[in-house]
């Protein structure tokens, strides 16, 4: 059950509203998922959607990369309804169904493409130590460079307020959609 009531644009108040318009205007287009509870909170949901366009399409990541830590990411935080939205993305974008089913099922994905298997160890490491090894380090800055690295952790932190709203909020995924996790 979720724990939020969509409010409609008419409800919004200027700063909603505002901030509403700016949304659907942008690249998402429309004014779903997670920004429906961010807007109670306007200039975070502001920041944010413009952060999250940001991480989406103008990093120098390449999409696969991208979908591959926010999926990543959605597993750590088992966030259902992350997961739902952008596990198709991470495939579309080249992550191998193989290694995306891995993920989900907490497996250990095997990726034939070294800069997935480090994105996958980056995001892994970071989420299990809170910390980046020095060998893990130092193989970010040669593969991707210092801009990539800070991308990559922008990324999970970014996905991780979303997922984490989504959780709280308790978002429930389309009718006749299967949860990705067990709860």
């Amino acid at each position: 059950m979720s724990r939020y009531r969509q409010i409609s644009a008419a409800e919004m108040n200027p700063a909603q509203k505002r901030v509403h318009d700016q949304v659907v205007s942008g690249k998402r287009g429309n004014f779903g998922g997670p920004f429906q509870l961010l807007i109670r909170a306007p200039e975070i949901c502001e920041h944010a959607a413009r952060l999250g366009e940001h991480l989406r399409w103008g990093t120098a990541l390449d999409a696969r990369l991208s979908e591959l830590a926010i999926i990543t990411t959605a597993r750590f935080w088992r966030a259902q309804y992350e997961w739902y939205a952008h596990a198709p993305l991470a495939e579309k974008a080249g992550v191998p169904a193989a290694a995306v089913e891995a993920i989900r099922t907490d497996g250990t994905p095997v990726f034939a493409a070294e800069d997935e298997a480090l994105v996958y160890r980056l995001c892994t490491e970071i989420f299990r130590t809170q910390r980046l090894s020095d060998q893990s380090f130092n193989a970010a800055i040669a593969a991707f460079g210092e801009t990539g690295l800070v991308e990559i952790i922008g990324i999970i932190g970014y996905y991780t307020l979303i997922g984490n709203t989504l959780n709280v909020f308790q978002v429930a995924l389309p009718e006749g959609q299967t949860p990705p996790f067990p709860e």
